[in-house]
C-alpha cells in the first residue's frame, strides 16, 4: 500500500512535491501567512455580512454608516497585514530559493512554485474564513444590540456578495505580494543569497523609496489642508490623513527603523550591556525582518488613536458626554480592526523570531546565558514595539492635532491615558508572548537543531 502510494507521489508534478515539501519545512511561516488571510476574511466578509443586513432596514440607518466604516478600515488592514506578513515569509525563503536556482530550477517554475504555494493557502484561508465569517457577524450583531447601539435586531442572512468579496480580497493580496516575491525570486544570485542569510542589504529599493517619499508628502500636505477645513469635513480628513501617513511610513519603515537603533542603541547598551548590545545588532542586520514586528504595533496605535480619540475631541468641543450606546460608537468603529492588528503583532513577533534560533544556539555554544538571551530577545521585541508606537503615536498626534486646530483654532486634542496604555500594553505583551514563544527551543533546547534546515 505505501508503495503505491510512494509511486503515486513520484508521478505527482515536481512544483506540487515541491510546494507540499516547502510547507512542510517551514510550517511556521505558512501557517503564520494562513492566519493572516484567515482573520482578514472572516473580518471583510463578516463586517460586509452585517452591512447587507443593516443597509435596507430605516431603523438602523445611524447603524450602517458606522459598519460600512468599519469595514472599510478591516479592509485596508487587511491588506496592509496580510501584504506585510508575506513580505517577511518571502524574506524567510531566500535561502531556499537561491539553492533552488543554483540547483538549475528554471525562472518558469520558480515563479509556479511561489505562485503555488501562496494560491493554495489563499483559498483554504479564504473558504476557513468564509465559513467563520457567518458566526462572526452573528456574535457582532447580538453583540450591537446588547450594548443599546442598535436599537432592533440585526438580521444576519447569507449573501453572495460578502463571500465573493473575501475570496477575491484574500486570493488578490496574498497573488500580489506574491508576484513581488517570485520577481525577487528569479532575480536571485545563489552566492549573492547565501552571504545575505543573516544581513540584510537593498532595504529600501528606489520605486520603493519613491513611492513612500510621495505617499508621505501627500499626508503631510492632507494634515495641512485639514486644519483649515470647516469641522464637518475635518473629521473623515483627518481619518485620510492616518491611513496616508501609515502607507508613507510604513513604506519607508526599515529605513527609519534603522535611524531610529542608530539614535537609541547606545542607551540600551548603556542600560544592559551585553543583551543590549545583541539586540541592537540584530535589529540593525536585518531591519526588513525586524519592520514585520514594528508595522501592525504602528497601525495599531495610529488608527484606534485616531479613532478614539478624535471621538474624544468633538465631545470636549462640544460639552458633550456620551453615555450608553452613544459611548459604543469609536469602539465599534476600530475594535474588530485592532483586534486583527493585536494578533498580527504576535503572529509577526513569533515568526520573525523564529529566524533567530540559529543565532541564539551559537551564541550559547560561545557561552552566553540563557538569561541573557532572554534579556536580549525581549529588548529586541521591546525595541521594536516601541518604534511602533512611536511612529503610530506621531502619525495619530498629527491628525488629531490637524482635527482640534480645526475645531478650535489651536493644535490641540483630548486624550485618555487609561486607553492609550492599554493599547500600548496589549502591542508589548503581544509581541513579547509570541517571541518569547518562537525562540524558546532556541533558548533552552538542544544546541544543534532538530529539524532538517530549509
Amino acid at each position: 500500500m505505501r508503495s503505491e502510494q510512494a509511486r503515486r507521489w513520484a508521478r505527482a508534478p515536481l512544483i506540487l512535491r515541491l510546494a507540499w515539501r516547502n510547507v512542510r519545512n517551514d510550517r511556521l511561516g505558512f501557517a503564520a501567512c494562513f492566519v493572516a488571510v484567515l482573520t482578514a476574511v472572516v473580518l471583510v466578509s463578516g463586517n460586509s455580512l452585517l452591512v447587507a443586513a443593516a443597509a435596507p432596514r430605516s431603523e438602523l440607518d445611524g447603524v450602517t454608516g458606522i459598519l460600512i466604516l468599519s469595514a472599510f478600515l478591516s479592509g485596508f488592514v487587511s491588506v496592509f497585514v496580510v501584504g506585510g506578513m508575506l513580505g517577511l515569509h518571502a524574506g524567510r525563503r531566500r535561502r531556499t530559493w537561491g539553492l533552488l536556482r543554483s540547483i538549475g530550477m528554471t525562472a518558469p517554475q520558480m515563479r509556479r512554485l511561489v505562485l503555488a504555494e501562496a494560491l493554495t493557502l489563499a483559498l483554504a484561508a479564504s473558504a476557513l474564513g468564509s465559513v467563520l465569517a457567518v458566526p462572526y457577524a452573528k456574535a457582532m450583531a447580538v453583540f450591537l444590540r446588547e450594548v443599546g447601539f442598535a436599537p432592533t435586531d440585526v438580521p444576519v442572512h447569507l449573501s453572495p456578495v460578502p463571500f465573493l468579496l473575501a475570496f477575491v480580497t484574500g486570493p488578490a493580496v496574498m497573488l500580489g505580494a506574491a508576484l513581488g516575491a517570485a520577481r525577487r525570486a528569479v532575480r536571485l544570485r545563489p552566492l549573492e543569497v547565501l552571504r545575505e542569510t543573516h544581513v540584510q542589504r537593498g532595504i529600501l529599493p528606489m520605486p520603493r523609496l519613491v513611492f513612500g517619499g510621495a505617499v508621505l508628502l501627500g499626508g503631510l500636505w492632507l494634515a495641512v489642508a485639514t486644519s483649515r477645513m470647516p469641522v464637518k469635513d475635518a473629521e473623515p480628513a483627518a481619518f485620510g490623513t492616518t491611513l496616508l501617513l501609515c502607507v508613507g511610513v510604513g513604506s519607508l519603515g526599515p529605513g527609519i527603523l534603522t535611524g531610529l537603533v542608530r539614535m537609541l542603541g547606545p542607551v540600551l547598551i548603556r542600560i544592559d550591556r551585553l543583551p543590549g548590545r545583541l539586540a541592537c545588532s540584530a535589529l540593525l542586520a536585518a531591519p526588513g525582518r525586524a519592520w514585520a514586528m514594528v508595522s501592525p504595533v504602528m497601525l495599531t496605535m495610529a488608527l484606534a488613536c485616531t479613532f478614539l480619540f478624535s471621538v474624544d475631541t468633538e465631545d470636549v468641543w462640544k460639552g458633550f458626554h456620551r453615555t450608553g450606546a452613544l459611548a459604543w460608537v469609536a469602539p465599534v468603529m476600530v475594535g474588530s480592526a485592532t483586534v486583527f492588528t493585536v494578533i498580527a503583532v504576535v503572529n509577526a513577533a513569533a515568526v520573525a523570531m523564529a529566524d533567530r534560533g540559529d543565532s541564539l544556539r551559537l551564541l550559547r555554544q560561545v557561552g552566553a546565558l540563557p538569561a541573557q538571551l532572554v534579556r536580549a530577545v525581549c529588548w529586541e521585541v521591546l525595541v521594536a514595539t516601541g518604534a511602533g508606537a512611536l511612529l503610530g503615536s506621531a502619525i495619530a498626534a498629527l491628525s488629531l492635532a490637524a482635527l482640534g486646530r480645526s475645531m478650535t483654532g489651536e493644535a490641540w486634542f483630548a486624550v485618555s491615558f487609561p486607553q492609550y496604555a492599554g493599547l500600548l500594553a496589549t502591542c508589548v505583551a503581544g509581541g513579547l508572548v509570541g517571541a518569547l514563544a518562537a525562540t524558546r527551543k532556541a533558548r533552552k533546547g538542544p544546541l544543534l537543531p532538530a529539524s532538517a534546515p530549509r
